[in-house]
């Protein structure tokens, strides 16, 4: 990693569906040796459970192998750390994003760390990327959207892109997952880029 890169990333883990977008980005964040804050919602932690059968929270099994890179946070706390403006780090994602806290965070509601932090972030000026992962989206999430964009933030649903052939899930989540580390600014090689393709790999 050079001088520039991110050394300090703030994640949330809400409650929609895509846990293994969560577990992939903390592997790989964990992989480039950064530093991360993490909280993870009530209804987070039953996703965790209902998709990964995950009992609790699992630093190890999420970070496949190096706890070491996490510091995990109460939920309910709203006075840590990252709860602060004064606490410095290079940027924000909630990995899935729930149409709930997508509101709360629009709205200005502050009643948990999550949404504490993610506001925080956007007051100081550091990324805030929202994983969002509903489909069909109504027209409050639309607005909500619109609302985070203009106070600064990044809304970057879920959606995994197929030009690249994918052979397996988990190259369908890789793709998810590197999109969200170039919005961080963090260096992969998780996939061939676009650029990258040559004309007659483009199929028309």
């Amino acid at each position: 990693m050079s001088p520039s890169s991110p050394e300090r990333v703030v994640v949330g883990i809400s409650g929609a569906s895509g846990a293994a977008y969560a577990q992939r980005l903390i592997q790989l964040l964990a992989a480039a040796e950064i530093e991360m804050h993490l909280v993870v919602s009530p209804y987070g932690q039953r996703l965790l459970h209902d998709e990964l059968g995950m009992e609790g929270v699992d630093i190890a099994v999420l970070t496949g192998g190096r706890p070491e890179c996490v510091t995990l946070y109460n939920y309910r706390d709203v006075g840590a750390v990252i709860a602060s403006g004064s606490f410095r780090h290079d940027g924000m994602i909630i990995i899935p994003c729930s149409s709930n806290s997508l509101g709360a965070i629009a709205s200005g509601a502050g009643q948990n760390l999550m949404h504490r932090a993610a506001h925080v972030t956007l007051k100081e000026k550091r990324p805030l990327v929202l994983v969002h992962r509903e489909m069909p989206v109504s027209l409050i999430d639309i607005r909500n959207m619109a609302t985070v964009m203009e106070s600064g933030g990044i809304i970057a649903p879920a959606n995994p892109g197929f030009y690249m052939l994918p052979k397996s899930l988990d190259d369908v989540i890789d793709f998810v997952a590197g999109r969200c580390l170039d919005l961080l600014g963090i260096n992969h090689t998780l996939a061939v880029r676009w650029a990258e393709k040559k004309p007659q790999d483009v199929r028309h």
